[in-house]
């Protein structure tokens, strides 16, 4: 079970290696917004798979603090964006 816990991790690690280069390649800045989005998706989710490996209950509430301010900073920067401020 571990070792299945470990392989969606480095899946998760290596598509998000590819997401920050989507981040950067990304032809526009919403392209970029969104490529930045499913990054910090994808670390939350690492986040709560390295929780279940190691058996951590606050590696849990880092990964949700962070999903939480990950999404305040995306609306931010959607905003920005936008002409909004």
């Amino acid at each position: 079970m571990t070792s299945l816990l470990l392989f969606g991790s480095a899946v998760l690690g290596i598509a998000a290696v590819l997401m920050v280069g989507r981040a950067i390649a990304g032809p526009t800045n919403p392209d970029r917004v969104v490529a930045l989005d499913a990054l910090n998706t994808l670390v939350v989710a690492l986040m709560v798979l390295l929780a279940a490996v190691y058996d951590s209950v606050v590696m849990v509430d880092v990964a949700i603090v962070y999903a939480a301010l990950s999404f305040v900073g995306t609306i931010f920067i959607a905003r920005y964006l936008e002409g909004g401020l």
